[in-house]
């Protein structure tokens, strides 16, 4: 569905997004409140690496604020997307992945393996990715 569509659906109201959920496991080590090997933080954007990587450069970026899913994303969020991409290639240069290769996924929901609701992306690189994936 176009996003003028979702729009009357209610997709572009971020109010609920904004507020941290409490029992939110990524909106507690946004808030600092779990310990994570943070590799990125700026005011709206935090990147750690994951506690199970998949492969040896495997880091999380997320926005601080709580937005569960991309299905959850109103236009008003859409410039955040290109931040997480951003802050992924600047990771993947610093991390020395860029110039072999790596992997950027987005899981939404249970069969695409999104394990924690909270919109986050992964950095994946440092071995050689197979597809399809999964």
């Amino acid at each position: 569905m176009p996003l003028q569509e979702a729009r009357g659906r209610g997709a572009n109201s971020v109010a609920a997004e904004v507020k941290p959920v409490e029992d939110c496991l990524f909106c507690k080590i946004a808030r600092g409140e779990l310990p994570a090997n943070v590799a990125y933080r700026d005011d709206g954007v935090v990147a750690f690496h994951d506690l199970n990587p998949q492969a040896p450069v495997h880091v999380l970026v997320m926005p601080i604020r709580h937005i569960e899913s991309l299905l959850a994303l109103g236009e008003g969020n859409l410039e955040l997307v290109g931040r997480l991409h951003a802050v992924a290639a600047q990771l993947a240069r610093e991390l020395g992945v860029a110039e072999r290769g790596f992997r950027v996924v987005i899981n939404t929901n249970r069969e695409a393996g999104q394990s924690v609701p909270h919109l986050h992306v992964h950095l994946l690189g440092g071995r050689a990715m197979g597809w399809p994936p999964g």
